[in-house]
């Protein structure tokens, strides 16, 4: 009897040529800062890429340097190529930008289009993300992110009493940037979210290894049980040391600056955080992110998203590692201005809608226009 032939399913090419890049540039209401940056915009990248009459829908909060990336590589590789081979078209791309450079601005670029691809390949099939990787919950935990140093103690305690009045069970902080003043402002944070709601600090690695632990012995008298970069993040031995040396109960997290899996790979063998974190518009987007949830099974350790919130939910959804989603101040004031279908927390979680496919936004292309870099 001659074997039964199998026939692997293939999606429709990928049109590169149609698609449509946006490069935004959004400004702060007033200047911002953490404990090692200031900033006055936030930028974010949008592409739209069509096969099969379809269009998939990807952003990453990236420079519009990124942009051109995106335009003058990357289109170029996806072009023609199978819709459904989200992973073939990942190792594409990173063999292209090797001269360039795979960390950083490329990575970002990447990170872009890789979310096209999977949003492209959810609605061809018609299924949500969360669905189409596997649904594993219909939600994920959020936590209000902000209380920048450029606050006044009015505005901390304002902002983070709202996120916790609104249902937010975790909130979190910057400091790093004023020692002495940090802990009367984690004070005025703890008496403005109650005994019930979560503190997180983050130092945005403003502290040297001996003030970090100064600072995280003062905190741990205000309940902060999550103290993120209190080092940098290049300082592996550093946040080890706040990692052993640290109040109980105070997890040590950073991870955020990782651009690939040899980032996270090194952080995880210093033993360095309690807490990993990933940002899919950083470290090769859905794709990149998904290989950092497998690192984090493999160690035993929970993966936290930084920031982009309406991008990570649906992962979130998906990997049950992922012990929570950052909702970034920020990034929560853009995407409802260029977005359709931006999320926001209910009874403090992120739920993908169910009933819209992909990553569930549409680009409000006219109202984004203003912000055209």
């Amino acid at each position: 009897m001659a074997a039964a032939s199998t026939r692997v399913a293939t999606g429709p090419p990928i049109r590169a040529r149609e698609a449509m890049l946006s490069a935004l540039t959004i400004p702060a209401p007033e200047p911002e800062s953490d404990g090692t940056l200031e900033w006055r915009a936030t930028s974010v990248v949008v592409l739209e890429l069509a096969a099969g009459g379809a269009h998939g829908l990807g952003h990453g909060w990236a420079p519009p340097a990124a942009a051109r990336v995106v335009h003058d590589v990357l289109l170029g590789v996806v072009d023609g190529r199978d819709a459904f081979d989200v992973t073939g078209a990942w190792d594409a791309m990173a063999r292209a930008v090797r001269n360039a450079g795979r960390p950083g601005i490329a990575s970002m670029a990447i990170a872009v289009v890789d979310a096209a691809l999977w949003d492209l390949k959810a609605r061809l099939i018609g299924l949500p993300l969360a669905g189409l990787l596997g649904q594993a919950r219909e939600s994920v935990p959020a936590y209000g992110s902000g209380g920048f140093t450029s606050l006044s103690i009015d505005g901390l305690e304002r902002q983070l009493g709202d996120w916790a009045a609104s249902g937010l069970s975790m909130v979190k902080m910057k400091v790093g940037r004023d020692a002495a003043a940090d802990p009367g402002r984690v004070a005025a944070a703890r008496r403005a979210i109650g005994d019930e709601v979560a503190l997180f600090v983050d130092a945005n690695g403003g502290y040297t290894r001996k003030v970090a632990l100064a600072q995280a012995e003062a905190f741990a008298g205000e309940d902060v049980t999550w103290f993120e970069e209190p080092v940098s993040s290049d300082d592996l031995e550093g946040l080890r040391l706040l990692r052993d040396r640290g109040p109980g109960g105070m997890a040590i997290a950073a991870g955020e600056y990782g651009f690939d899996l040899y980032d996270f790979r090194r952080m995880l063998d210093a033993g360095a955080v309690d807490v990993l974190q990933a940002d899919a518009t950083r470290c090769g987007g859905p794709t990149g992110f998904l290989r950092v949830a497998a690192l984090c099974r493999a160690w035993g350790l929970p993966l936290s998203a930084h920031t982009a919130p309406s991008l990570h939910a649906p992962l979130g959804c998906a990997e049950p590692v992922v012990a929570h989603v950052e909702y970034f101040a920020d990034h929560a004031r853009i995407e409802p201005q260029i977005f359709d279908g931006a999320l926001r927390p209910v009874r403090g979680r992120l739920r993908p809608d169910p009933a819209r496919p992909g990553f569930g936004l549409t680009f409000k292309r006219v109202d984004a226009a203003r912000f055209a870099a």
